[in-house]
């Protein structure tokens, strides 16, 4: 009589940052109570792919609105195309303005239970091309210094 699998992180096929992938390429957290996540850029900005139970919060700084302090900055443009942000975008998806006026934009995606990495992987590229026209947008009027080297990637 064979046992059943034994799914916890030791008997896991890989280790990948906060996650354990198992042979099958379903994802656990590497231990409980953490919060695992997957950071990336996309088009020199960071976002990050969280897990919970049920789902994928996706996330990255869109823009930041020009300060006082920026000689020629246009901050009545950039408080428009916030402003006109949240109207334009999909369903689900959502745009906070943080007190230091970075611009973030929020999305979630369904994952099965238990989630695999290429369920991950495949929400976080849809969420990086659907930012695109967003992004162009907010590029104009509210751009971000350089955060990042394009192309990273942090697990």
């Amino acid at each position: 009589m064979q046992s059943p699998p034994d799914h916890r992180p030791a008997a896991c096929g890989l280790t990948l940052g906060r996650f354990a992938v198992d042979r099958d390429g379903t994802l656990q957290p590497r231990e409980p109570g953490l919060r695992p996540a997957m950071r990336f850029a996309w088009r020199g900005r960071w976002c990050e792919a969280a897990l919970s139970a049920e789902e994928v919060r996706l996330a990255t700084v869109a823009g930041r609105i020009p300060s006082t302090a920026e000689p020629g900055a246009d901050r009545p443009q950039a408080f428009k195309a916030m402003a006109a942000l949240p109207g334009s975008l999909p369903p689900g998806w959502r745009a906070k303005l943080l007190p230091d006026h970075r611009i973030i934009l929020e999305s979630s995606a369904p994952l099965s239970e238990p989630p695999t990495a290429t369920e991950l992987v495949a929400a976080m590229v849809r969420f990086a091309l659907a930012l695109d026209p967003y992004l162009d947008r907010l590029d104009s009027s509210c751009p971000l210094p350089g955060e990042c080297s394009p192309g990273s990637m942090k697990i």
